[in-house]
């Protein structure tokens, strides 16, 4: 209930400030574990990523948020869950796992932080992998700039069968999946469309 309202309470506010417009949500399966890998520019990317969506979308949040007042319970109420400072630790990994296991969706920026230049870190592959979730691949298009549009596109889920434990591949099949995962990212980015494969 708390997550509702407060998405339908952001939806506005992004919908008047940033004109935000979602293209391709047919792409995110409307069931099963769901990764939603997406590029990152802001940090007013997470609520971009899930609002528009119809299921609830959880994301990594820094462990010293939960302890501000009110700030904490919200972003729990959110579907959040904390990691550490320094590193995900194997609890932030567990749960991240079991969240996708479990059917449901999370979002993950594999650049791992604002202006990586769309060098994607092995952590988003390794979910999708571990977990058997589809891979969407999220592209969010515009620098926020108050009433002009930013635009975030979903992709279809990218096929990481290829890359799967065992997989007879040239390379590393982590670093593999993951550079499949940023192609469709910056396709998507530079086209202004979803993905078609």
């Amino acid at each position: 209930m708390i997550y509702t309202v407060c998405a339908s309470i952001l939806r506005l506010i992004y919908r008047v400030l940033f004109r935000l417009e979602a293209v391709g949500r047919e792409n995110v399966p409307a069931e099963g574990g769901v990764l939603l890998c997406s590029n990152h520019i802001s940090n007013l990317d997470p609520p971009t990523v899930g609002i528009l969506l119809k299921r609830k979308v959880h994301f990594m949040a820094k462990a010293e948020l939960f302890n501000v007042p009110v700030l904490g319970t919200l972003i729990d109420k959110l579907g959040a869950f904390p990691v550490k400072r320094g590193g995900v630790s194997k609890e932030s990994i567990k749960l991240a796992l079991n969240i996708l296991r479990d059917g449901k969706v999370m979002g993950i920026f594999p650049e791992g932080s604002r202006g990586a230049g769309g060098i994607g870190k092995k952590g988003a592959a390794s979910f999708a992998l571990r977990s058997g979730a589809a891979a969407v691949p999220v592209a969010i298009i515009g620098d926020y700039k108050l009433f002009r549009k930013t635009k975030v596109i979903y992709g279809k889920p990218v096929n990481l069968d290829a890359y799967q434990k065992g997989a007879d591949v040239e390379g590393d099949p982590l670093e593999l999946a993951t550079e499949a995962i940023m192609s469709r990212i910056r396709t998507m980015k530079e086209t202004g469309k979803p993905t078609n494969d």
